[in-house]
């Protein structure tokens, strides 16, 4: 299965209208488009260097629905504690779009991604959401996983041509978006579905929290080996001191999303599976990996 994001670059900026002199600030100075799963997101860069997605196309891309606002599939009750709708309101976006003479309504890369984010963490947490909710959810958790793959401003400066602007390196841009600087204090990070999906997958009989240590190569094969390669292979050469697991380099801002929205990744093809090995063969097939051999064994 191909990628579920890829950006298409447009050539289209404000030196093909008029003078950016001439326009009212914010306005749209870069735009493009990212699809996603075969939904496509405008995506502007303003004149204040700010990203901003369509916020009609969002709401397509992540509820599947033609029209719809903010509010209809993010400011329900069940996922108050976990998507703040009213800031992310008060701070939607309005600018002008050069060459025509409509007003865009959007919101920034970060509250996509917040949006995004509240609603993996209301499914991880066992929130009351109703089973359209779970649909967004999952559905949140994949794109998530496959937008922060290089992160999602990179993706809106590559989309727009934005980054051929851009001063910096976009390697180091994007290993600083997912190594810190220090070691985040533990958390839990990986769900207990995955470890229920490994469980039942390799007929584990014993209690998931005494797990089998094997099931580590499954985490580095199915999890860390899919993330970005460059960040996988920094994980890699730089491991941390014994005792100290990979999961605790990775940012909160940017890491920890796309490990997180992974796992629910590999926990929705788990759950359409009935042995282990065809679990890791799907994967392998769905990022483009080649599945690593090693001996398990089943008790």
């Amino acid at each position: 299965m191909e990628n579920v994001v890829t950006a298409v670059i447009s050539s289209d900026n404000t030196s093909q209208y008029e003078s950016p002199k001439q326009l009212t600030s914010p306005f749209a100075q870069w735009r493009g488009k990212i699809d996603l799963g075969g939904n496509e997101i405008d995506c502007y860069v303003l004149d204040t260097k700010q990203r901003v997605l369509s916020s009609g196309s969002v709401s397509k891309a992540i509820a599947n629905v033609d029209r719809g606002s903010l509010q209809d599939y993010a400011g329900q009750k069940a996922l108050n504690q976990f998507i703040d709708i009213e800031k992310i309101l008060q701070e939607t976006v309005r600018f002008s779009i050069p060459g025509t003479q409509f007003e865009g309504i959007g919101i920034t890369t970060e509250h996509f991604e917040l949006i995004c984010r509240g609603y993996v963490r209301a499914l991880h947490e066992k929130a009351p959401l109703t089973d359209r909710q779970r649909e967004i959810a999952i559905k949140c958790a994949v794109l998530t996983a496959g937008l922060t793959r290089t992160g999602l401003d990179a993706l809106v400066d590559e989309a727009t041509g934005y980054q051929y602007d851009r001063a910096e390196d976009a390697l180091q841009v994007k290993l600083r978006a997912f190594i810190a600087e220090e070691l985040r204090a533990w958390e839990k990070t990986f769900p207990d579905e995955l470890w229920e999906e490994f469980g039942r997958l390799t007929n584990w009989r014993g209690a998931l929290r005494s797990r089998p240590k094997w099931w580590g190569k499954l985490v580095i094969e199915l999890i860390y080996d899919t993330l970005d390669p460059d960040v996988a292979k920094y994980l890699k050469e730089n491991k941390p001191d014994p005792g100290i697991h990979w999961h605790r380099q990775l940012t909160e801002n940017v890491g920890v999303r796309q490990l997180v929205s992974r796992c629910y990744e590999i926990v929705g093809m788990a759950k359409t599976c009935r042995h282990i090995h065809e679990l890791r063969q799907k994967v392998a097939e769905h990022y483009g990996k080649k599945s690593v051999q090693f001996t398990m064994y089943f008790d």
